[in-house]
């Protein structure tokens, strides 16, 4: 399922559980926009050893993705220039036609995206639930 076909759950209340909360949703999404989605593109023909071996490419990518986004990889330099990314999950207040941003953690500050990985591979995404299925009558 992709992220869209889910309703955002209830924030927890206190700074560190807000804090943890944001970083499991991002890899909420991570997980099921890019590596699920990834996943459904296998061919339905293709023999499990095979199917295997492309999930396996497939959880490698996303844990090189979590590198990147915990600052481990993902810089280039030379003696005077340097680029480097910035990853920041968001949290808003939807307030009409306008969101205002609540909180943030950039991820290469926060608990670690590579720390998160192996839970989220397991569906454990902390004890604050992240989201909820939709209601199909909504």
């Amino acid at each position: 399922m992709a992220s869209y076909e889910y309703t955002l759950a209830d924030c927890p209340s206190g700074e560190r559980a807000r804090e943890l909360w944001l970083q499991h949703a991002a890899g909420f999404i991570i997980f099921e926009d890019a590596r699920q989605y990834a996943i459904n593109q296998i061919e339905a023909t293709v023999d499990e050893a095979t199917k295997a071996q492309i999930v396996d490419g497939i959880n490698n990518a996303i844990y090189g993705m979590m590198m990147i986004f915990d600052g481990v990889s993902g810089a280039l330099q030379n003696n005077h220039l340097a680029v480097s990314m910035e990853t920041t999950v968001q949290l808003h207040q939807k307030a009409g036609r306008e969101n205002k941003l609540v909180h943030q953690v950039t991820l290469s500050k926060g608990d670690g995206m590579c720390m998160g990985y192996h839970g989220w591979r397991e569906g454990d995404f902390g004890k604050n639930p992240v989201v909820l299925k939709k209601d199909p009558e909504t």
